[in-house]
């Protein structure tokens, strides 16, 4: 092929082909108040130093104008640095920058071809000879010349190419693929698509060659977005800003539509709130350029499944009668990026908010008839999958009156609200009066619903309209009637915080419905503890099954539970057996709830291979197939930073703590007062756990804050005395490792002076306090008997520290045989739980009695040894029984990473919650992925469960 110099003319040699068009050759102009976005620019940059950077995300998301705002400021581009002759020449930049080429639907690789030559030619600069660049799709032996020619280059070329989803034949770019592969990293890609990508992105991102932003980066922060506003000269309060971005979630598109609408409303406020995918110009522009482009049956797929918040394809297959709905989901969601994917599996699918309302708005425009066979279509399927509430109301909303009263009826006991994030529901319409009349049961349906969705004032409404209506039931259903009446009115005063009702009403459930036998045992104060059967509402019958039974202990013990939560006591012992009530009932909503707390308090109290287990199992559990039960596994991820902080693992109870953030970072609202108050004792515990992670640091001023904060909210909780005295103990403890012991003292004087109980933790405390200043009579004497039957109801640690510092006195006053004694005492209790924290965290004189210990002979030799060694550095470790190994095991920061893969959090937040580089976190992926066997991060969460890692 003979050589082209510079200016020749790019295309056919005999003139047949088209002219090139400039405005094809660089970047598009900026539109008015662009909005500069550092954060995407230093993306950009930095993957620009790799060889593919991919911007995906579907029509509106700012691709473009991102490119083009980062080719400009990088400098040059063919547009501005070479210029298409009239002929169709291209005169070569002089400071050549990123070359750009806007892809058109049409492009084949002949067409494709000929603009990359010319963008390449801009790019590479003037003089560049050592290659032939082909005006058209290259042959192989131009390719291997022109990668041969990129290789040779000292700086890289970048080359942008805009809207690469437009080339529909994958044909046409495998040169660039073969480029890529063979130019030794001196072609760099920066692309722009929407869907359907024709490159090897699988291939490029297991080699760590692919950097991506999709719509998850693009999307507006709250700052972003009120920069956006005041550029356009909209003035909104920062709780209007941050609610404009939930609606839009973050789509530049809308916010733009939505920031030119602002400048004309009187009342922009009150306009957010109702903006939505309805409004004129976001419909025309989602049918336009985002559904138009959706093949027919998908898009029929998406408008039924918007009666749905979140859809699988179990589901999305009920509500279309289909039967392959799973791969249309995946193809959406992978592809279009019209749809969000979760972790799960199977995996759930949640619309963009926008869309929903468009899909919404055309869903209501069916024939009411079909629309009530969509929602008893759903209030089946939720009601058969362990969604009741969800049934409920679909079957409230489609006017379906008695599938409604039957899935309350069946399923009452999972429609108590234990998570707020199911909260704020739109109320469906109420029933009829003459259904209500006709059906008393329906209008507790309906105040069970409202409960459920935080809407106290609703259900009550609803409770007295069923109440009013009682007199119409026949006689041999009131008794079911009662029952579940005092059921709601439990729920409302739990939902209200009205604790003196909570257990007023569940002491009338199983007063009216399961007096005890003779003979049986009485359960005291405590209503929910061994309930006798529940009665038959059958005068005269068999008075109740053990499912029956079951479900009422469950209930009720759960409401109980809770209650004992929030007023910050540490009811270990109810949630047990809710929880085994609620595994017999086969109530998984409620075994979750349960499982979780329980988990929390057996790792508070020291029972770590308890609570690991039943944190481990509450995760395993199916979600509630979708979004829901976020608070009830972050009590989970809560149980297991304790454990990991007991056995030393400060990284893992990091990890475990950011994804506890649900449980521990919850604002109260006035819906959810007894949830929130009831979040306070988890803040507390996480406060906890925090503070002895800052103390290890030597952050101690921090943690002693943190825990003074911590003990301050729970100041006007009577019953709290436990957790607080726990609190009390700790803050005295990091007061006396930075010396302010007098403070210490002063800090646990109040307590022992009044004797309240329980004291131990506070007494063990003092004795720390006592023998850190030089005093070993009075430690002795404040110190209590760690050996005494009562200490075995202390919580674990506790129980260790009192006979580790009994064990130092003994030593001090010479008595080493007690000490060595008492020293194996100790590692016995210890062992089987795995705590180390109490030897290793320890003052200079526990890790002398160790390594003395270990001399004199020991039968937890391999243990005391492994103490001994990490005393002074201690590190990350395994669980005490580690399930099947690897081949290559799993280094310590791969297994941090591992358990973070679990959450939501991309590789970027990863890598800001561990302080390290985006790379470092993509490299020890690929490590994770490469010794799991694994291809993506599912497969490898789900290995690691099974290998028992995580």
């Amino acid at each position: 092929m003979p050589e082209q110099r510079s200016g020749a003319r790019v295309g056919a040699a005999d003139g047949a082909r088209p002219p090139l068009l400039a405005s094809r050759l660089h970047p598009p102009a900026l539109p008015d108040s662009v909005l500069a976005r550092p954060r995407l620019l230093r993306r950009l940059d930095v993957g620009s130093a790799g060889p593919v950077t991919l911007v995906s995300a579907p029509a509106g998301w700012g691709k473009s104008t991102l490119l083009a705002a980062w080719t400009r400021l990088v400098g040059g581009s063919a547009g501005e640095g070479a210029e298409v002759r009239p002929d169709g020449s291209v005169a070569e930049a002089a400071r050549p920058g990123p070359a750009w080429v806007s892809v058109e639907t049409g492009d084949d690789g002949d067409r494709l071809w000929s603009y990359l030559a010319a963008a390449l030619r801009a790019g590479t600069g003037p003089g560049w000879d050592s290659a032939p660049l082909p005006d058209r799709r290259p042959r192989p032996d131009q390719l291997e010349l022109l990668a041969a020619g990129l290789a040779a280059r000292e700086e890289p070329v970048l080359l942008v190419l805009d809207d690469l989803h437009r080339v529909t034949d994958p044909a046409a770019l495998t040169g660039l693929d073969f480029l890529l592969r063979h130019a030794e990293q001196r072609l760099r890609l920066v692309v722009g698509a929407r869907a359907g990508l024709p490159l090897a992105v699988h291939r490029l991102r297991l080699a760590g060659e692919l950097t991506e932003i999709g719509p998850d980066d693009l999307a507006f922060t709250d700052d972003e977005v009120a920069d956006l506003l005041t550029a356009h000269g909209v003035a909104l309060t920062g709780a209007a800003v941050h609610r404009l971005r939930e609606r839009t979630g973050g789509w530049p598109a809308a916010l733009r539509f939505a920031a030119l609408a602002l400048r004309r409303q009187p009342d922009p406020s009150r306009w957010v709130e109702q903006f939505g995918g309805d409004q004129p110009d976001v419909a025309g522009y989602l049918h336009e350029e985002v559904l138009a482009a959706v093949e027919p049956a998908a898009r029929e797929l998406l408008r039924r499944t918007a009666l749905a918040e979140t859809v699988c394809a179990d589901l999305a297959d009920a509500l279309t009668g289909g039967s392959d709905a799973g791969r249309t989901l995946a193809d959406l969601a992978g592809d279009g990026g019209l749809l969000r994917r979760d972790e799960s599996r199977p995996p759930w699918y949640r619309c963009h908010p926008l869309l929903a309302d468009l899909l919404r708005a055309e869903l209501a425009r069916l024939p009411a008839d079909e629309l009530r066979e969509l929602h008893l279509r759903a209030a089946g399927w939720y009601a058969d999958n362990g969604r009741p509430a969800e049934g409920l109301r679909h079957a409230l909303t489609g006017g379906h009156w008695d599938r409604a009263t039957e899935i309350f009826v069946a399923q009452w006991p999972e429609l108590a609200p234990y998570d707020p994030a199911d909260f704020g529901v739109p109320a469906p319409a109420p029933p009829p009066a003459e259904a209500v009349r006709r059906d008393p049961e329906l209008a507790l349906a309906c105040a069970a619903e409202r409960a459920h969705a935080g809407d106290p004032p609703a259900a009550t409404a609803h409770l007295h309209a069923a109440v009013a209506a009682a007199n119409t039931l026949p006689a041999q259903r009131r008794d079911r009637f009662l029952r579940l009446t005092t059921a709601v009115e439990l729920t409302l005063a739990r939902l209200t915080g009205d604790h003196a009702e909570v257990r007023a009403a569940a002491a009338r459930l199983i007063r009216a419905h399961g007096a005890a036998p003779a003979g049986a045992p009485t359960t005291g104060s405590d209503p929910a503890a061994g309930a006798a059967p529940l009665v038959s509402p059958v005068a005269g019958g068999p008075r109740g099954s053990a499912t029956e039974d079951a479900e009422l202990r469950a209930f009720a013990g759960t409401a109980l539970g809770l209650v004992e939560l929030a007023e910050g006591q540490l009811p270990s012992a109810r949630f047990a057996r809710a929880l085994g009530a609620a595994r017999e009932a086969g109530r998984l909503r409620t075994e979750l709830v349960c499982a979780s707390r329980s988990a929390l308090l057996n790792a508070v109290q020291g029972r770590l291979r308890a609570a690991e287990a039943s944190a481990r199992a509450a995760l395993a559990m199916p979600p509630c197939h979708g979004w829901a039960c976020r608070l009830d596994c972050a009590y989970a991820h809560l149980a297991l930073a304790v454990v990991a902080l007991h056995r030393d693992q400060p990284e893992e109870t990091a990890g475990n703590l950011a994804l506890a953030g649900a449980a521990t970072g919850q604002p109260e609202t006035s819906a959810g007062a007894g949830t929130a108050a009831a979040e306070t004792t988890a803040t507390a515990l996480a406060a906890l756990c925090r503070a002895q992670l800052l103390h290890d640091r030597g952050e101690v001023a921090a943690g002693h804050r943190l825990l003074a904060e911590a003990r301050h909210r729970i100041a006007d909780r009577p019953a709290a005395l436990e957790l607080a005295h726990q609190l009390l103990a700790a803050e005295a403890d990091l007061l006396g490792a930075r010396g302010d012991l007098e403070a210490a003292r002063e800090l646990l004087a109040a307590p022992l002076r009044d004797q309240v109980e329980p004291l131990a933790p506070v007494a063990v405390a003092l004795a720390r306090v006592e023998l850190r200043a030089g005093d070993p009579r009075a430690a002795a004497r404040v110190l209590p008997d760690w050996s005494a039957p009562e200490a075995a109801r202390w919580p674990l640690p506790v129980r260790l520290d009192a006979g580790l510092l009994d064990a130092v006195l003994a030593r001090q006053g010479g008595d080493e045989r007690r000490a060595g004694r008492t020293v194996e005492q100790v590692l016995d209790l210890a062992g089987p739980e795995g705590v180390r924290r109490v030897f290793t965290r320890a003052d200079p004189a526990v890790r002398d009695l160790l390594a003395a210990h270990l001399d004199t002979g020991t039968a937890h030799w391999s243990m005391v040894s492994d103490l001994v060694r990490g005393a002074d550095e201690p590190a990350e470790r395994g669980p005490v029984e580690p399930g099947p190994t690897l081949e290559e095991p799993l280094t310590e920061r791969e297994l941090t990473i591992l358990r973070y893969l679990q959450s939501i959090l991309s590789n970027v937040e990863i890598a800001s919650e561990l302080s390290l580089s985006v790379n470092t976190v993509k490299t020890h992926v690929r490590n994770i992925y490469r010794k799991l066997d694994a291809t993506r991060r599912r497969e490898a969460v789900r290995r690691a469960r099974e290998l028992r890692l995580i």
